[in-house]
């Protein structure tokens, strides 16, 4: 796993091409690091995860660890690690990004819907294959994907396990745009760089609050009390665009 940055854009990268970036053990276990580092860069403005090569975002968790981590013994010790890295994604300080091409599956899909936002390509598959598997999907995916599609279309992906394409994906809200594969990066590009000039305070404070965090309130306090306020209303009132700094 990897971070690419240009300027105030960190890409994230889930690097296992020959397994189509399904996810290892040792993967599971580097999200939460990586995520800290970003967190804590005040350089970085906006993150993006995105999957290595041209066939998948991130094909699920590595099913050939599975007779050897993830065994009734393991399991705790396993889903603790993919537990964690979605928490990571979900509570950065800074507006996520999933660019999603290929397969979006099982763990994949979990690791895109923690993320804010979802772009894809019309090869975008998605698909919850735990039924397949005998596996039981916890119970904090099952409410998070709930909270976004509803009810119904939770019990179709997990009842069925069966892949949907990306107009189905985007009809039912697990995407929010598709975009042409050869345009797709060029377009999460552009979305992340206005992200990343608009002002931090009022992201995270927007975060804070659709995640029912009680310091969303505090934070909403500060925008008022902010230089970046200062500098909005000088802006506007000056006609240029603002420069943010997130103080």
């Amino acid at each position: 796993m990897t971070i690419e940055r240009d300027g105030p854009i960190a890409w994230l990268v889930f690097d296992h091409v020959a397994r189509r970036n399904a996810m290892t053990l040792d993967m599971w276990r580097a999200v939460p690091e990586r995520c800290a580092e970003l967190a804590e860069d005040p350089s970085v403005r906006v993150v993006v995860l995105r999957g290595a090569g041209d066939q998948a975002f991130v094909a699920g968790a590595d099913i050939s660890q599975f007779q050897t981590e993830r065994t009734s013994d393991g399991a705790g010790g396993y889903g603790a690690a993919t537990q964690a890295a979605y928490e990571s994604i979900a509570v950065l300080p800074k507006p996520t990004l999933a660019m999603l091409h290929g397969f979006c599956i099982g763990g994949g899909l979990a690791i895109a819907l923690s993320a804010d936002i979802r772009y894809g390509e019309p090869g975008t598959r998605m698909a919850l294959p735990p039924a397949k598997l005998g596996i039981g999907y916890d119970e904090a995916g099952i409410h998070k994907l709930s909270a976004l599609v509803g009810p119904a279309v939770t019990k179709e992906l997990v009842y069925t396990g069966d892949l949907h394409d990306a107009d189905t994906c985007l009809r039912w809200g697990l995407l929010n745009h598709v975009v042409a594969k050869a345009e797709l990066e060029a377009f999460v590009g552009s979305q992340a760089m206005t992200m990343a000039e608009r002002a931090p305070l009022t992201q995270l404070a927007a975060k804070q609050a659709l995640a029912g965090d009680p310091a969303a309130a505090a934070t909403i306090d500060r925008c008022m009390s902010s230089a970046d306020y200062a500098e909005g209303v000088a802006a506007f009132m000056e006609k240029r665009s603002p420069n943010f700094t997130g103080q």
